[in-house]
């Protein structure tokens, strides 16, 4: 019995053996799978890549085209922003001044697209600031950060980043910011590219407001809050009137109780 129970433990430590061999050599050929799937997906993105760096070509020059034509329509990207749910809340009442004398404003990737970019704002001459162009750059560096350089602003005397004071808000429902849209050039710390959000300034402009300004530009915020309130007001009309109905149907009960 002994020598029995010996060949069983025997073999079931054969039959373990023979499973873990098969399971290591299942995992080793799994793994040259995911290299392979691996391989393809550098290849799709560096053809990804080379398609982008193609198309942002073709775009420049209609880009190009598209900002002589803004150019010619008045204050575009200062309504622009405003029309914006986000960037319209960053504007100071003195920023809105400064927004005036925008001509133009330009994102660019690199040409290496996954390196970075940059957004660049053109001023016509004004009574602020003596530079013609403010630019904002985000370099992606390879070791996982991204360095955020900006134009210093060089303001002319008695001038400065305008702030929120004395806010009047001319007729519209949404409040003023106290800090001023442009203090958003001084942001310029290094980042590590795993932050929730790097620039989300920078994001909305580039991913939202870029592509297609037009949209924005179209778009009446004080309309959406007047629709908003429309619509409120509709909400408490309904409830006014369930609640009239509730109170009719009420005293009704109540007449048929005495008339019993």
């Amino acid at each position: 019995m002994v020598a029995d129970k010996g060949k069983k433990l025997k073999a079931a430590e054969k039959g373990e053996d023979e499973i873990d061999v098969d399971l290591v050599v299942s995992i080793e050929k799994l793994q040259e799978i995911q290299d392979d799937l691996e391989k393809i997906n550098e290849e799709a993105s560096d053809k990804v890549l080379e398609i982008e760096q193609k198309y942002n070509e073709i775009r420049k020059p209609v880009y190009d085209k598209r900002n002589e034509i803004i150019k010619s329509i008045p204050d575009f990207w200062l309504t622009a922003f405003l029309s914006h749910p986000a960037l319209g809340e960053l504007l100071t009442e003195e920023d809105q001044k400064i927004f005036k004398y925008l001509s133009s404003m330009d994102v660019e990737d690199f040409k290496d697209v996954k390196s970075g970019y940059s957004i660049t704002f053109t001023f016509n001459p004004n009574p602020y600031f003596e530079n013609t162009k403010l630019t904002k750059t985000f370099t992606f560096r390879e070791e996982g950060t991204t360095e955020i350089t900006a134009t210093p602003i060089k303001w002319k005397e008695g001038m400065g980043l305008p702030n929120g004071v004395n806010h009047g808000n001319k007729g519209s429902k949404r409040p003023l910011p106290d800090e001023s849209f442009f203090s958003w050039f001084r942001e310029t710390q290094e980042k590590d590219i795993h932050d929730e959000v790097l620039d989300e300034v920078a994001e909305i402009i580039k991913e939202d407001l870029w592509p297609n300004p037009l949209t924005y530009f179209n778009n009446d915020p004080d309309e959406e809050d007047a629709y908003g309130d429309e619509e409120d007001e509709e909400g408490r009309e309904g409830n006014s009137s369930d609640d009239e109905e509730e109170e009719e149907d009420d005293d009704d009960d109540e007449d048929e109780e005495e008339e019993k």
